[in-house]
This record gives C-alpha cells, sequence and structure tokens, in this order.
C-alpha cells in the first residue's frame, strides 16, 4: 500500500505555496517593509485607537478559519487593521521610553532565520549558526571590556538578560541554600531585576532597594553599610547590580567604585547595561562606563542602542562555565546532541532549549554596514539630548530636571504659581495634546515625587529639527489658554 502522503489541490505539498505565488508574495512583503521605512517620517507617532478595543475585535474577532484565504487580501487586512494600530518605535520623533530604532537589514535577517527555520539550540542542528552567535557575543564580549574567558548567549531582552544573569549569579555564590541571601540595587533599577528575583525564588526583603544619591546613582558608602549591617544581622550579602544607564535619567552608576567593593566583600557585581552599555562604542560613553569590564556579568539590549529589530538582549559572565553549570539539565532524549567539548549547544547555558537564531541580525548589520556607522549613530544620540537640553535652557518657563546623559534628558513646564499635583497634572495635559497631535511620542516619569517629562532621542534618523519642532509644540501647547 502506497504511504506517500496525497499532494494538495493542484499539486503542491501541503502548508506551502507554490514557488511562483511564494515569491510574489515575499515582493510583496519586501514592498511593505520598504514602504513603512521610506513613508515613516510622514506618519504619526503615536496612534490614535490604543483604547479602541471593540472596535479592533469587531474587525479580528472570529472563528477559526476552515479554509484559506487569497495571500494578497490577508496583507491588505493585515496592513488595514493591526499595522495601522501600532505605535512607531522606529520612528524619528518617537522620544518615550527606550525606543527600537531597528535597520532593515535587521529586519531582512530576521526572515531569512524564519525561512529557514534554524533551530539555535543544539550543534547537531545549527553548528553555523552557533558559530555567528559566538562570534557575535565575542565581539560584545571586547566591546564591553571583559577578559577572555567571558562569554554568553543571545536572549529575547534584557529581562532575560538579567534573570539569566542572577541564577548563574545565585548558583556560583550561593548552590542551593539562599534563604538569608540579599541582594542590593539602587530605588532607580529595572523593575525586571525584582520579577527576576520573584522567578528564582528569593523574597521581596532579599532585595535591598538603596535610596539613590542627587544623581540618581546607587551610593557606594550607603551600600557599604548596608552590606556590614546585614552581615552583622546573619544575613549573606550577594550580589550588586549597578545600572549603565537607567530607563528614568541615563544615570551611571560609580562602576569602578562598585566593583572595588565587590572585590573586597566578595559578591557578585552585575551590571545591567541593558540600555546604556553600548555607549562604549564612543568616547563619552566610555568614559561614562568606565569600569564595566570589571563586572562578573553584564546584561545588554542590541534592540535598542545597537539599533536592532525587537528581540536581541545579550548576557555576558566573566566566567561563561558558571552558565552551564547552572543550567545544563540532560535528558534521556539529548544525548545524540552532546557532541564535544567544543561543540557549543546554546540550549544548555540559558533557560530556552528551542531558541531562534537571533544573533543573525546583529551579525549582518555589522558586517553590512560596519562597526564605524554604529560608533557614528551611538555618538549622534549623545549629541541630540545635548542639543535638545541647550533648546530647554532658551525656553522660558521650562526646566532641566536632569542634565543630558546617555542619550536621555528629563524636563518639565514650571510656569510661576504652579506647583505639586496641579504641576503634575499640567505637564501630563502637555504630553496628552502631543500625542493626540500625532506628531511626537515623549513619556514621563517620576523623580523625587515629582512628575518629569523624558526625552531620548537615539534614533539615527532623527533631526536636530524634529527635537526642536517637537519641543516647539509642546512649548505652543503649554501656552494654549486654558492650560495652565
Amino acid at each position: 500500500m502506497d504511504s506517500s502522503p496525497l499532494p494538495a489541490p493542484g499539486g503542491a505539498p501541503p502548508l506551502t505555496l507554490p514557488p511562483e505565488q511564494l515569491r510574489a508574495f515575499g515582493y510583496r512583503v519586501v514592498d511593505m517593509l520598504v514602504e513603512h521605512t521610506a513613508g515613516l517620517a510622514a506618519q504619526p507617532v503615536p496612534h490614535a485607537h490604543r483604547g479602541a478595543r471593540p472596535a479592533l475585535e469587531a474587525r479580528l474577532r472570529e472563528p477559526i478559519p476552515e479554509d484559506g484565504t487569497d495571500p494578497e487580501a490577508v496583507l491588505d487586512r493585515l496592513r488595514r487593521d493591526v499595522f495601522s494600530h501600532i505605535s512607531h518605535v522606529d520612528h524619528p520623533r518617537f522620544f518615550a521610553f527606550i525606543p527600537s530604532p531597528g535597520n532593515p537589514v535587521g529586519a531582512l535577517a530576521d526572515a531569512l532565520a524564519s525561512g529557514f527555520n534554524v533551530f539555535a539550540g543544539t550543534w547537531i542542528e545549527s553548528s553555523g549558526p552557533a558559530v555567528v552567535e559566538l562570534v557575535v557575543v565575542d565581539w560584545l564580549r571586547q566591546l564591553c571590556g571583559m577578559p577572555e574567558g567571558a562569554g554568553g548567549l543571545c536572549l529575547s531582552g534584557g529581562s532575560m538578560a538579567n534573570l539569566t544573569a542572577l541564577a548563574a549569579a545565585r548558583h556560583a555564590r550561593l548552590g542551593t541554600d539562599f534563604g538569608e541571601a540579599v541582594l542590593y540595587c539602587s530605588d532607580q533599577t529595572h523593575s525586571s531585576v525584582a520579577r527576576g528575583l520573584r522567578i528564582l525564588g528569593f523574597r521581596p526583603d532579599q532585595l535591598a532597594r538603596l535610596p539613590a544619591d542627587a544623581a540618581y546613582r546607587l551610593d557606594v558608602e550607603a551600600l557599604r553599610e548596608a552590606v556590614r549591617e546585614d552581615r552583622v544581622a546573619g544575613r549573606v550579602p550577594f550580589c550588586v547590580v549597578a545600572s549603565a544607564g537607567t530607563t528614568n535619567t541615563g544615570a551611571v552608576d560609580p562602576l569602578g567604585a562598585l566593583a572595588d567593593l565587590c572585590e573586597e566583600e566578595h559578591l557578585w557585581l552585575h551590571v545591567d547595561g541593558a540600555y546604556g552599555a553600548a555607549g562604549v562604542l564612543c568616547d563619552e560613553g566610555r568614559a561614562a562606563l568606565a569600569g564595566l569590564g570589571r563586572a562578573d556579568s553584564i546584561a545588554l539590549d542590541p534592540h535598542k542602542w545597537l539599533f536592532q529589530p525587537y528581540e536581541l538582549g545579550c548576557v555576558l559572565v566573566r566566567d561563561r562555565r558558571l552558565l552551564r553549570e547552572a543550567f545544563h539539565v540532560l535528558p534521556e532524549y539529548l544525548h545524540d546532541a552532546q557532541g564535544t567539548d567544543e561543540e557549543v549547544n546554546f540550549g544548555d547555558y540559558g533557560v530556552q532549549l528551542t531558541r531562534r537564531f537571533r544573533a543573525l541580525k546583529l551579525w549582518m548589520t555589522i558586517q553590512i554596514y560596519g562597526m564605524a556607522a554604529f560608533r557614528a549613530a551611538v555618538e549622534r544620540g549623545f549629541a541630540l539630548a545635548r542639543h535638545a537640553e541647550a533648546l530647554l535652557h532658551a525656553m522660558t518657563d521650562w526646566e532641566v530636571t536632569t542634565p543630558a546623559q546617555m542619550g536621555i534628558v528629563t524636563f518639565r513646564h514650571a510656569p510661576p504659581g504652579l506647583i505639586g499635583e496641579a504641576l503634575d497634572a499640567h505637564n501630563r495635559a502637555l504630553l496628552d495634546r502631543l500625542h493626540a497631535d500625532g506628531f511626537a511620542m515623549l513619556s514621563t516619569t517620576v523623580l523625587d515625587g515629582r512628575m518629569v517629562i523624558r526625552l531620548c532621542p537615539i534614533n539615527p534618523r532623527t533631526t536636530e529639527d524634529d527635537i526642536a519642532a517637537t519641543l516647539a509644540k509642546l512649548d505652543a501647547f503649554a501656552r494654549a489658554p486654558g492650560t495652565a
């Protein structure tokens, strides 16, 4: 009896498209990407339908389709009903949170990784991609100033990079007994650290969040005293998390002094550089990040200041063997995949066994653009933030709350006589008007109980005119009747 699969109608194999139809479909997808990139600056930045779930449900909620639909019609629907309802985080006037400017080569690299359906968990299934990832990770190691013997892997982003590093730190310094352990950070540290500790089984009281200093950095002397007090009380200090570019203000903790203290106290030093570590590419950033390479582990996100599409994070560990010790588990069904010592199975170095080929996009963009282009783009982010600060200083009734650092400046409109909650509400209203206008998007944060506006202009396609026009719009809204 013939057991070969039955051909699909028309002779095409199941779950594919005939070559010519697939080629036409691919061309249409590429056309959409090119149109998006070329026309982005003319588009509104925040989408206008964020809260319109009933309308979107009416368009997209449906029973599972039993029969297929023409690919062109599906793309038309995607453009109309899905992609028209996103904020453009790659827009040159998207200054909110930490932008992800992306780049078209990285996007096409993701398409190749998906099209070839690369399984990047084991050497036996992807030795070529494994070497590319080894190379990319080592490039990042060199940039961060970590020594030979350091290594890591590519992950989805900073949250997973922090979690992975903290798991390695727990394994290396505490083993399975961590009930009295304490980790230290400032109150400006990213929330992913607290979340990661929760996942790893630490209690909330095992995270000591110390008040930041006047520059929103981790206070070294306050940390030293907290460690001393915890040791006297019988607790077990084991790790310090430093920030290399906080989300709030771009502040960089004193990495060199923290490295000295951690060496004295035998503490693991993890640096969350998800945003700012890429600043080492230029002189200004390298000076701010002095001591970065002394960390025991570093988290960084190429999908931020290395201009890659989501998702691409990386964790680096000074002794890369600790990752394998922390994560390696060998079930019987993976014996065939173990290979030799020189064959790297990245599935043994983190949480994921099934992994996509994330390193490809950074490798391809560096190959095609060259590192000089990345260096110039990072330098431009520093310069644009300084430009925004200079414009703000020249504007009446606007105050800079933290100076430009690591590509971030914070500020607010402070007309005479407006204080407290009324001042917060006034600035919130200004941003709401700007977002309703669609011209640009910024975000807020709270510093010392005050609501301030953040501007993070790291997109290399952002111009000085984009910043000037955005601030001019905010100023016009501030002076319009009824806003103050």
